[in-house]
């Protein structure tokens, strides 16, 4: 739940605890630099908020997935399509609007196209996580209105290493008899060095308090939460060279295989490629991917330094029904970043950059509910900074183009196609941090972003069956027989623009110290997920007192129509660390987002009011933690919501450090979920088919050499 936006105290001198007040937890993570700047700033010099997760924090709060393991950061909550799939959202975003990336470049899975699509951005290697809120669309381009997650590993060595330096990390979680092992391996010698990670994870369905339905049947048996197991490994293997111009290229790859809870397939067997059998729905992974990064210091002329990053990765995952592949999704893309930090003029320091991604997507199947979609987006941006006494001033500007080509054939079965999309997106900021005495700062950021609606947003027309929705974007609409019909592409959707405000003061005393931030973004023409009262079932949509009662009633299908309309979103941020004593810290936070639409109706499946408090200890080699968070009802839902009950979850950690001769041991056990409540997501889908899991023990220790 702590954040470096507290911890990170030590970076500037203005800000650091007094001596005898620090405590391990901080000093392992002095001096952090957020690696998404390119003018290399800490948390506490950025007008965006920003918060990093790394050393044994990052290792405690260590999850399944990318979603879970931030959850408990200020700002963050995960969607939640149970414990095997969970995205970030970020101050009630999610889906498109939160770009997740692999050191800056995107991890180009099928994460944002639907909620039960697991994100390969694993943190098991991951050395800092961090996260901006908020509006990030200068250095990451359409798409990131809502904020950025960039998982930071070590695969692009970028500076020289003699000999062997690494960690190898095991854990044992009990909720789900998970076994997890990582390693990180460095070495190198004269110009060169490489890199080596590796990761395995697996794990059987999860515990949970009482049923997975909300109202369940008589036949549901209670303490599992079926379907739900995970089988994953990948590797990174990495190396480096040079010295004024450095060159680092890494591959990796990814397998996860995992089930989907909360509902099963409704497929024939004609229509689907025999596969052993496996109850319910399971989704199998593949993805490879290859870093490049290029570093020239110094070239001369107006330039300090010159940077490029690419990627490619050629992902697939399959969607498999009762033992049969119903959907494979295939997404291969190509990316390039091109940025080069200029001599500063006057005083100013500045950025110019430009950005590439050609993304390559489809779905195969008969329940493909996408159709192949070639998206390239081109984008130029410039970043700049003034420090002008105790001001510092950043500003910048972006211009994107998002051309989405579908493929005609395959709407075949229809009258008319719909067309090719264009857009044309317009980003710009202006931020400051202003210094009010040596104890604390005032800071302010005013960004217009836009984004351009998704291939899926304007062109899904169909069953998804991992999501358990029949969705239909702007490209169609609903006949009166409740046929879809293509429509013309006059009336597809308009790009969101987003206007944010954020505003945020620190302060810091000897012993104790203050974060806090509230935010208000107006977002024109945003898209969302409509329900329609509709159900697909027999084949067709119909009415839900039209479709059937008897046993294949659960192959019901609510009809989801993506539509679009005005929305604001204000809410606020606090973080208070206090400092009782050299071995005694308290800390408290608070997070809140309402989200309306302009008709005055609720925006669907936003967090509620969330309320946390820890408790650290330290002494010697041994550090405590005890954390209770609250997470309030949400009363406040749209018209195809029902209420979600509050829960409070009770957690307690303990660590502990044994320096040895050559290895330093780190020894971890955590009691999750220690009330055992029956605790259910109103961000999720399967709200009512899957809580999160039960009262459960972890494990572990670390070596690092």
């Amino acid at each position: 739940m702590r954040t470096v936006t507290l911890i990170a105290l030590t970076v500037s001198s203005a800000f650091a605890y007094a001596q005898q007040s620090t405590q391990r937890d901080e000093t392992e993570v002095e001096n952090i630099v957020v690696t998404s700047s390119p003018l290399g700033r800490s948390v506490l010099e950025s007008a965006t908020p920003i918060s990093v997760l790394s050393g044994d924090e990052l290792q405690q709060n260590m999850a399944a997935t990318l979603g879970d393991t931030l959850n408990n950061t200020v700002g963050v909550h995960s969607s939640y399509f149970g414990p095997v799939v969970s995205s970030p959202i970020i101050r009630g975003l999610d889906g498109p609007r939160i770009k997740v990336v692999r050191n800056g470049l995107d991890v180009s899975d099928a994460s944002r196209v639907g909620p039960d699509h697991a994100v390969t951005g694993d943190a098991s290697t991951a050395t800092q996580i961090e996260i901006l809120r908020g509006p990030a669309t200068l250095l990451y381009g359409s798409g990131a209105i809502g904020g950025v997650v960039n998982v930071v590993d070590s695969r692009l060595p970028q500076q020289r290493q003699t000999g062997v330096s690494g960690s190898v990390t095991t854990r044992y979680a009990s909720a789900a008899d998970e076994i997890n092992l990582a390693t990180n391996l460095d070495g190198g010698q004269g110009e060169f060095a490489w890199h080596l990670d590796g990761f395995y994870r697996q794990s059987d369905d999860y515990r949970i308090p009482g049923f997975a339905s909300s109202a369940p049947d008589e036949d549901e048996q209670p303490g599992r939460l079926e379907n739900t197991a995970i089988d994953t490994n990948g590797f990174t293997l990495g190396g480096w060279i040079g010295e004024q111009i450095t060159a680092s290229l890494a591959v990796g790859q990814m397998n996860n295989r995992y089930g989907v809870p909360g509902h099963h397939g409704h497929h024939e067997e004609e229509q689907a490629t025999e596969l052993p059998e496996e109850e319910g729905t399971q989704s199998d992974q593949q993805q490879d991917n290859l870093q490049l990064l290029l570093d020239w210091r110094n070239p001369g002329s107006a330039f300090k330094a010159i940077h490029m990053r690419g990627a490619y990765t050629d992902y697939a995952h399959s969607e498999i029904e009762d033992g049969q592949i119903g959907t494979t999704f295939i997404n291969k893309t190509q990316e390039g970043r091109l940025w080069a930090e200029l001599h500063d003029i006057a005083g100013w320091r500045s950025v110019i950059g430009t950005q590439y991604k050609h993304t390559d997507f489809s779905a195969i199947g008969d329940e493909a509910f996408t159709p192949p979609t070639v998206t390239i987006e081109q984008g130029i941006y410039l970043l700049e900074e003034n420090q002008q006494g105790n001001m510092l001033w950043q500003l910048g500007g972006r211009i994107d183009r998002i051309k989405h080509t579908v493929d005609a054939a395959n709407f075949a079965a229809f009258p008319v196609a719909p067309d090719n999309s264009t857009f044309t997106t317009y980003s710009a900021s202006l931020g400051g941090v202003y210094r009010l005495n040596p104890v604390s700062t005032l800071h302010i950021n005013l960004a217009h972003s836009e984004r351009a609606p998704d291939a899926s947003e304007l062109y899904a027309f169909g069953p998804h069956i991992g999501a358990g929705t029949y969705e239909i974007g702007s490209s169609f609409t609903l006949g009166e027989q409740n046929d879809i019909v293509v429509i013309s592409t006059t009336n597809q959707f308009e790009k969101e623009k987003s206007l944010n405000l954020d505003l945020g003061y620190r302060v810091s005393g000897d012993h104790w110290h203050l974060n806090s931030s509230v935010f208000y973004n107006n977002i024109a023409n945003y898209i969302f997920q409509q329900d329609t009262g509709l159900v697909f079932a027999d084949g067709e949509i119909q009415h839900e007192h039209d479709a059937p009662t008897d046993e294949h009633a659960h192959e019901e299908l609510p009809v989801f129509q993506f539509a679009q309309q005005d929305a604001t979103l204000y809410g606020f941020e606090v973080e208070w660390d206090y400092h009782i004593n050299d071995q005694w810290r308290t800390q408290w936070f608070s997070d809140y987002t309402r989200a309306r639409l302009a008709d005055d109706a609720n925006v669907p499946r936003i967090p509620p009011l969330r309320l946390g408090a820890e408790l650290h200890f330290e002494q010697g080699n041994w550090h405590g933690e005890i954390s209770l968070v609250r997470n309030f009802s949400q009363n406040k839902i749209a018209a195809s919501e029902t209420s979600t009950d509050g829960y409070t979850l009770l957690d307690i950690s303990a660590n502990y450090y044994m320096p040895l001769q050559s290895v330093d041991l780190t020894w971890y056990v955590k009691g999750s979920n220690l009330l055992n409540e029956e605790a259910r997501v109103h961000a999720s889908f399967l709200k009512d088919n899957a809580p999160l899991p039960g009262r459960g023990v972890s494990v572990g220790v670390k070596a690092s050499f």
